[in-house]
């Protein structure tokens, strides 16, 4: 047991992600994030207050001690295994193969002229290799691994319920609740065009730079210009200044579509709600789905296309993934634990339906609510005048 009140200020992975086990038992999400384990229980050494007795459970009434067990078996047989290191070799040849892909962009243009089906293409090779700070991103992913899917917790569901009305509890709570932020009934629409069109041109295209000054991200920072420079003194010679700044803008808005699309169809379809306090496998299981397995997948994905994996062992390199798979589908087999898999195009697909599902629930419950408001109303006795009041329950 640990007083870790101070301490969380001090984190490496910043404050909210270790508040989100605020009362609960943080100890497998802790192994999961935590490469070097010896170092790290090194430095908290002095947040040690004490130990459980032997009297006192040491598995919370809401999690499945036996799955949690054999899980925590899984773990120590993937380290045996050696799934957990890094191959150099495999990260070289994907370096090489990103600057590939950027020589071919540049190439593009120099040999094919500046007329829109090279631009596009152009367009289309650098929207593959662009990337962004692992502060940032570690920052805001961490936090989705580990409590994925839970509502105030997951900044990945942050749009809900603002901009979209997610999952089927959610929706029909805010049905009830009488509130109606947008139009959810339609968000499957609009969907394409403040979704995977907009997020990196309007909101993560600044957000990152306020992110790595704000946290004093020095070193970040000089990456961050070295790239803006490195593309401004490519481009522009052979482009102009208006040229390359539609190339550029062209990019984000490819790129931004692939993120969200690639990012979601293994997320939003799954099952969304407030955090239950349940055991880490359930927890990114239920919130979690795979697409099958193929070197296009693999490739266009950048194997996220193995979702399941990617969550229970959030520090595993992704070359390791194929290799657990089958071990992780043998445990959901023997707990009834249900393991999806889909086509790459039914996940995409699964987005659409799962908000035309979500918004017409939250239709359903916010028309139902307004009608028994309004029946309420009418059998009111003569003399009385207004509306009833709802409960909102």
């Amino acid at each position: 047991v640990y007083n870790i009140s101070e301490f969380t200020r001090q984190h490496p992975g910043g404050s909210r992600v270790i508040s989100h086990y605020a009362g609960q038992d943080a100890t497998d999400p802790f192994v999961a994030f935590h490469i070097n384990k010896g170092l790290v229980r090194k430095y908290m050494n002095s947040l040690l207050i004490g130990e459980l007795s032997p009297e006192q459970p040491s598995f919370e009434p809401t999690k499945n001690k036996e799955l949690t067990e054999e899980f925590r078996e899984l773990q120590a047989t993937v380290e045996r295994m050696g799934l957990m290191k890094a191959n150099p070799v495999f990260f070289l040849l994907h370096l090489l193969h990103i600057l590939l892909l950027d020589a071919a962009a540049w190439l593009t243009l120099w040999l094919c002229g500046t007329s829109f089906l090279p631009l596009l293409l152009c367009a289309v090779l650098l929207s593959t290799v662009q990337g962004a700070p692992a502060s940032w991103w570690n920052h805001l992913h961490f936090q989705h691994h580990a409590k994925p899917n839970c509502f105030r917790k997951d900044p990945d569901i942050n749009m809900h319920p603002f901009f979209f009305a997610l999952g089927k509890i959610l929706s029909v709570e805010l049905g009830k609740q009488k509130k109606k932020y947008m139009p959810y009934n339609h968000q499957h629409r609009y969907f394409f065009l403040i979704g995977p069109p907009a997020l990196l041109p309007l909101y993560f295209q600044w957000y990152i730079f306020y992110f790595v000054i704000q946290r004093k991200k020095w070193v970040d920072l000089a990456w961050m210009i070295s790239f803006y420079v490195r593309i401004f003194l490519t481009y522009v010679p052979l482009l102009g200044l208006k040229g390359f700044l539609g190339l550029f803008f062209m990019v984000r808005f490819l790129e931004s579509n692939w993120f969200v699309w690639v990012t979601q169809m293994n997320h939003i379809p799954m099952h969304i709600d407030y955090d239950r306090n349940v055991d880490w496998v359930s927890t990114q299981l239920q919130a979690t789905c795979n697409v099958h397995k193929s070197a296009f997948n693999d490739w266009f994905s950048g194997h996220l296309n193995f979702q399941i994996e990617h969550h229970l062992f959030p520090t595993m390199p992704r070359h390791s993934y194929h290799r657990v798979a089958p071990l992780v589908q043998s445990l959901c087999a023997k707990h009834g634990i249900e393991y999806q898999s889909k086509p790459l195009f039914s996940a995409f697909a699964d987005i659409v339906h799962s908000l035309r599902e979500s918004g017409q629930l939250w239709l359903d419950a916010y028309l139902h609510q307004h009608r028994s408001e309004t029946q309420r109303g009418v059998r009111k006795p003569p003399g009385r005048r207004g509306g009833a009041v709802g409960t909102g329950m």
